[in-house]
């Protein structure tokens, strides 16, 4: 029998050229129930997101992954710890302050793709725009149609498309109003290799052509390789960074991580 690990917590620096982040996390903590049956999901995570750079999120099952994300976006909220997007403490804001952050300045791609099903897709596309009563930009929209093969699905509703078409209507959604930062939850995990790598393909260019920032949660490490570093949490903590990833690398980090290697 191995002797079991010990992982000291990890904090990401700031970037040093002086940029502030995109999003910066101190001391992000989230508990659930109470006395004998609180159990930590985040102890004390701080991590720095810088703008153009694409990072996924990896660990054991049950570490915190898709709680941290979901803490991050302001999905949910903390229960210690601050979370900062585009200057805006996200722990210090109103619910509806939240809503209207999320929809004007992030993007969000779900493994359950999330669309209105009595839409088309090029309404699904649009809603944010719609709801927020902007009109889309219709040039950049063609760019997206055309880059996520969907132009001959735009009038078709979710229950005409695939997996994959629902997943890259998804995709283009969450980035039809050019958001400073997008948020990804397992966004190949219903998708076939072919069109993961389009999806992921397609992250990595929004990323290095309009320097937007990308936070994607996966368990794949063919995925995790298209970031620029993955961060790997462990019991709620964040114990380790790796630049450059390949997923050799990766599946290594993994298997160390779960006391496998």
């Amino acid at each position: 029998m191995r002797p079991e690990q010990t992982y000291t917590q990890h904090t990401v620096p700031a970037p040093d050229d002086g940029e502030t982040p995109a999003v910066s996390v101190r001391g992000l903590s989230k508990t659930y129930g109470s006395g004998a049956a609180q159990v930590t999901a985040l102890d004390d995570v701080s991590a720095d997101f810088r703008r153009g750079q694409f990072t996924a999120i990896m660990g054991p099952s049950g570490s915190g992954k898709s709680t941290f994300l979901q803490c991050v976006a302001g999905l949910d909220r903390p229960t210690a710890g601050q979370v900062t997007i585009a200057g805006a403490d996200l722990t210090r804001l109103s619910e509806r302050q939240l809503t209207t952050l999320r929809r004007d300045r992030l993007g969000f791609v779900f493994q359950a793709f999330n669309l209105i099903p009595t839409l088309t897709a090029e309404e699904n596309i649009t809603l944010a725009e719609r709801l927020g009563g902007r009109r889309a930009d219709r040039a950049w929209l063609s760019d997206l149609v055309e880059a996520l093969h969907l132009r001959d699905r735009l009038t078709h509703r979710p229950a005409e498309l695939s997996g994959g078409q629902q997943q890259r209507v998804a995709v283009a959604r969450a980035l039809l109003h050019r958001p400073e930062v997008v948020f990804a939850d397992e966004p190949t995990g219903n998708l076939d290799s072919r069109t993961g790598l389009e999806v992921l393909r397609f992250f990595r260019q929004a990323v290095d052509d309009s320097g937007q920032t990308v936070v994607m949660v996966t368990h794949d490490p063919l995925a995790a390789s298209w970031s620029h570093r993955v961060l790997f949490l462990r019991d709620g903590r964040l114990v380790e960074e790796l630049a450059r990833p390949t997923a050799d690398s990766v599946l290594a980090r993994l298997a160390a991580l779960e006391g496998l290697a």
